[in-house]
């Protein structure tokens, strides 16, 4: 039995992973800690490394999960690291949100969700279900501006090009928030977007069960 953490993507939780198949495997799922006041990434990983407590384990992140799980593997030993709809590197980060954090938009324009837009991110998300259409709606409601203020400018500014061995990386070919021309995936699912996770979960599945093995 291997021990896996989940690290889900930017302000979701556990349910985001309710479609995937660990086998008999012990699954933990790494809360998101609200960040403290100019806390950098490194520091917010080591916080967020604390809740590993096994040995050798497998981590599974999504999106921005993904980058917290590579960060992670810069500090404890990690057998597996399974990225599902993220990047490794800066490199793969779009081109906008870098020109973004250089510039330093979103000290200018901090992000905030209004409902007329709300569209076109669930566009950009690639949700397709009315259940997946609620769980967004209420990951919005829930979280804090203080978190997503930070979220967004970890992951827009982060300069990471350390890949850690034994990283597998899952992707969608149609994913809105990190295209797929940018990345460098060992799988790829044609027809998958950044939700794929949970709307791809049966092609998902197969991957995920011979990464596992």
């Amino acid at each position: 039995m291997k021990h896996i953490y989940c690290i889900s993507g930017f302000g979701a939780d556990e349910r985001v992973f309710s479609k995937l198949n660990f086998d008999n495997n012990n699954v933990s799922f790494v809360q998101w800690l609200d960040p403290v006041k100019n806390e950098s990434i490194e520091m917010y990983a080591a916080r967020m490394s604390e809740k590993v407590i096994d040995e050798d384990p497998i981590l599974i992140g999504l999106s921005f999960g993904g980058i917290i799980a590579i960060e992670i593997s810069k500090i404890i030993r990690i057998s597996k690291i399974i990225l599902i709809s993220s990047v490794k590197t800066f490199h793969e980060i779009p081109l906008w949100m870098r020109v973004s954090g250089k510039l330093s938009l979103d000290k200018i324009f901090p992000l905030k969700t209004f409902s007329i837009i709300e569209p076109i991110e669930n566009y950009n998300l690639g949700i397709e279900t009315e259940e997946e259409l609620q769980l967004v709606k209420e990951y919005r409601r829930n979280v804090s501006q203080q978190y997503s203020d930070w979220a967004i400018h970890q992951i827009i500014n982060w300069k990471n090009e350390f890949i850690p061995k034994n990283i597998f990386h899952i992707h969608g070919g149609n994913d809105h928030i990190f295209p797929i021309k940018n990345i460098h995936a060992d799988y790829i699912i044609p027809d998958g977007g950044h939700f794929m996770l949970m709307n791809r979960a049966e092609k998902l599945n197969a991957v995920l069960a011979g990464i596992l093995k």
